[in-house]
């Protein structure tokens, strides 16, 4: 579901923030590849971050991050990609790098008050309001925080990403492999006994 405001337009002649909108994954990774600016805007000022974060295209934001769009860009309202998102896996994903939950626009309103006027769904409200609370308080600075525990899942998250894309999913698998197998080998080395042998399962019985 999208959560953009009424006159808001789902078309546009820029190819990369059509892929925005539509989430084609593919096809923005393609233009991106071959040197579209990842922070080219729209007429409102608004970049492909913005249009993806609003439809919720958590996995479009990661690919505009990955090659480099920035992430603190703000339209001519004065909205971070952020006060348009309205979505638990796309707030959690902006927050976790780096942008903050108290940022005002132009008009004075943050995120919440946003995701409130646009009816957003009720989970993405109840996140909201408890990373404001948090950092209200000052708790996203404390060393068990959720704020710091989200951003080390997310960049661990990103990082494994990423490095399946880059090795294949078939190589990935056979490094896998080879690690077990180098495991087992280990094992019989040090302790002269072949894994899962005959003997082992006598032993069981």
């Amino acid at each position: 579901m999208s959560y953009v405001f009424i006159n808001d337009s789902s078309q546009t002649n820029v190819p990369l923030l059509q892929a925005c909108i539509d989430g084609d994954l593919p096809f923005a990774k393609r233009l991106l590849e071959t040197g579209c600016d990842p922070n080219i805007r729209d007429n409102r000022g608004r970049t492909g971050l913005h249009l993806a974060a609003a439809r919720g295209n958590v996995e479009i934001c990661r690919l505009l991050h990955k090659f480099g769009a920035d992430l603190l860009a703000t339209d001519y309202q004065g909205n971070t990609a952020l006060h348009l998102c309205g979505h638990v896996d796309t707030i959690q994903f902006l927050v976790s790098n780096g942008l903050k939950i108290d940022i005002c626009n132009h008009n004075g309103s943050t995120p919440l008050v946003l995701a409130k006027r646009r009816g957003v769904n009720k989970d993405a409200i109840r996140l909201l309001e408890g990373l404001e609370e948090q950092e209200v308080k000052g708790f996203n600075r404390g060393p068990h925080s959720k704020l710091e525990t989200m951003q080390m899942a997310d960049s661990e998250r990103t990082t494994w990403q990423e490095f399946v894309e880059d090795l294949g999913f078939w190589r990935v698998l056979l490094l896998l492999v080879v690690i077990a197998l180098l495991s087992l080998g280990i094992a019989y080395y040090v302790s002269g006994v072949l894994p899962f042998s005959s003997s082992q399962l006598e032993l069981v019985h």
